[in-house]
């Protein structure tokens, strides 16, 4: 790969790196290592952006949606550090067109497998992150995710555990779940603790910093409780 080819990849991913061996390597499938075994692959780099954006992703996610229990925040997550997402990601960017690969693999189409794309999106942000720090790759992953992440909210409302539950109880018949609040500490500081109750009985409690989050746990408890059969 030569320095103009180098160049134009860091202008597709958006970061001028200082190490561009960094960038080489984010690039060189284990494909093409098995055949120049001198040239190390792109999977410690991608072990380690794997992790940058499981912490931005949970980051984000956390921050965008104080009343998203933890079920919900994970499924978020989830749904935008996979391999389907990032993999689109990458081929969005034009990626595919710079990863290095074996005679055998580039033989094969692999310059648009999804898998290899995936893995090098997280190769890049593994660089990205060795190369200028975890700041600028919470930047860059959230530049280049931003329209995975704004879609992944409409596409998970119907987990939220309190409609969930609505629909559960309708379905069968029960009548409308009833939630009971309390709240304990400083008005700064509150924990508020919500109990469901479903015709008349108590079938979930919750805990959380808001009023809502409270009852989301207790919803998901409630329909964890029904689904089992308990009497």
């Amino acid at each position: 790969m030569n320095e103009a080819q180098l160049r134009e990849c860091a202008e597709v991913v958006g970061h001028d790196f200082v190490d561009w061996s960094l960038l080489v390597r984010a690039l060189t499938h284990s494909s093409y290592s098995a055949e120049s075994p001198d040239e190390p692959s792109n999977e410690r780099l991608e072990y380690l952006g794997d992790a940058v954006l499981g912490l931005v992703l949970a980051d984000e996610m956390y921050r965008r949606h104080p009343d998203f229990h933890e079920g919900l925040l994970t499924d978020l997550r989830k749904s935008v550090v996979n391999e389907t997402t990032l993999g689109g990601a990458a081929r969005r960017m034009g990626l595919g067109r710079f990863i290095r690969l074996g005679r055998g693999e580039e033989a094969a189409g692999g310059h648009d497998k999804t898998s290899i794309l995936a893995n090098a999106f997280e190769a890049v942000i593994g660089a990205v992150h060795l190369d200028a720090g975890t700041e600028i790759a919470r930047r860059l992953s959230l530049r280049l995710l931003r329209d995975d992440i704004d879609a992944a909210v409409p596409g998970l409302r119907t987990l939220d555990p309190k409609t969930q539950l609505q629909e559960l109880t309708q379905d069968n018949e029960l009548g409308a779940p009833y939630y009971e609040i309390t709240d304990e500490g400083p008005d700064h500081e509150k924990t508020f603790f919500a109990e469901v109750l479903i015709a008349g009985r108590i079938r979930g409690r919750g805990s959380g910093r808001t009023k809502k989050a409270a009852e989301q746990e207790a919803a998901a408890q409630a329909i964890e409780s029904l689904r089992s059969g308990d009497a």
